[in-house]
């Protein structure tokens, strides 16, 4: 652990953060939402497909309800360490590099997550085997220079993500999530503290040496159960979080009771660090409660700075009926969806 602390140190020495006029805009809009009692609304996958369809171009089941889609494009670079040409979800990377600039031409917001393999074992992100695989990529571990390569892949993908003019859009980058859970291999009970903050760091100082300033840095542990010194044992530090995030999936009173007591924790943290503040992901799955929109979304983050909110994917229904985050035409929570997007605290894409 003294030597993952003086390494982790080492880097904070080494490597200067600087960041693209493009993402400091991108982090003064969300402050400015926030300061405005407002919230960017944004959904997983969204112009991929939805629960009856896939690829179809200009489609979007939250389109097809209220007119508009949503404002942040989520996508998931999971497979993209492969080297496969498409993500874990089957979405191209070439279909998906191509939205996410369309959609930041349009106004919108992108943020992207990276369900990365084992790389001890070589299954899925969910394979918690084995507590020792994020040492096992540090520097010094058996798998170290194959985990540089996955480094190098995403790099490359995110280095593509440009105008024609060269410049870079601004991206909110968000891995290793949920890590308050045990569900992934960089989870909790799957590494230490000291492990998982030279995960983070290692992560950043590589894209950070490929002069990747357009990257707006988002930490965000799960829900329920937290409290600050949870929330920040495993905090790499000011200088390598630019965004404080939280993941909660529920309904309920009791759900609504632990979103709203943890995102007051993190509204306060955001404070004393400087930082937004978002539900980086949720929802319901399945979509069960016709008024979850405004009696367990709006409610939550009631009164909040939170800056944006992504609710996860609509997938098709032969895929898996139960991914089904927001309504599609026909759906029972059409009637509350339409009162949530004209609401003035939502922000959408048209907007």
């Amino acid at each position: 652990m003294i030597v993952l602390a003086l390494a982790a140190f080492a880097c904070t020495e080494k490597h200067v953060r600087t960041i693209s006029p493009e993402a400091d805009n991108l982090l003064d809009r969300l402050q400015q939402a926030a300061g405005d009692n407002q919230f960017f609304f944004g959904q997983e996958d969204f112009p991929f497909y939805g629960h009856s369809w896939e690829y179809e171009e200009g489609r979007g089941d939250v389109k097809e309800v209220c007119g508009s889609h949503p404002a942040v494009l989520g996508s998931d670079l999971g497979h993209l360490e492969l080297g496969d040409d498409k993500n874990l979800d089957g979405v191209p990377f070439d279909v998906m590099r191509q939205a996410m600039i369309d959609h930041y031409n349009a106004g919108g917001i992108v943020t992207i997550s990276w369900h990365a393999r084992n790389p001890a074992t070589s299954s899925t992100a969910w394979d918690v085997s084995d507590n020792t695989v994020v040492a096992s990529v540090l520097e010094g571990g058996s798998h170290h220079a194959l985990f540089l390569s996955w480094l190098d892949k995403v790099a490359v993908f995110l280095e593509s993500l440009k105008l024609e003019n060269g410049t870079r859009i601004p991206v909110i980058f968000r891995p290793w999530h949920e890590h308050t859970g045990s569900w992934f291999w960089w989870g909790r009970k799957l590494c230490s503290n000291e492990e998982y903050i030279a995960l983070w760091r290692m992560t950043v100082d590589f894209m950070r040496d490929r002069s990747l300033d357009n990257l707006v840095m988002a930490y965000s542990p799960n829900y329920g159960g937290l409290t600050r010194e949870v929330y920040m044992e495993r905090y790499p530090g000011d200088d390598y979080v630019d965004l404080l995030g939280l993941d909660a999936y529920g309904d309920g009173q009791e759900f609504l009771n632990v979103l709203r007591n943890e995102l007051n924790m993190v509204a306060q943290l955001g404070k004393e660090h400087n930082k937004p503040i978002a539900l980086t992901e949720g929802g319901m799955g399945g979509l069960g409660n016709p008024e979850w929109f405004t009696r367990t979304l709006l409610k939550g983050l009631e009164n909040l700075p939170v800056t944006y909110a992504l609710v996860w994917r609509n997938a098709p229904d032969r895929l898996m009926p139960m991914h089904i985050f927001a309504p599609y035409p026909g759906h029972p929570s059409v009637e509350d969806f339409i009162v949530f997007y004209e609401d003035p605290r939502t922000l959408f894409l048209n907007d």
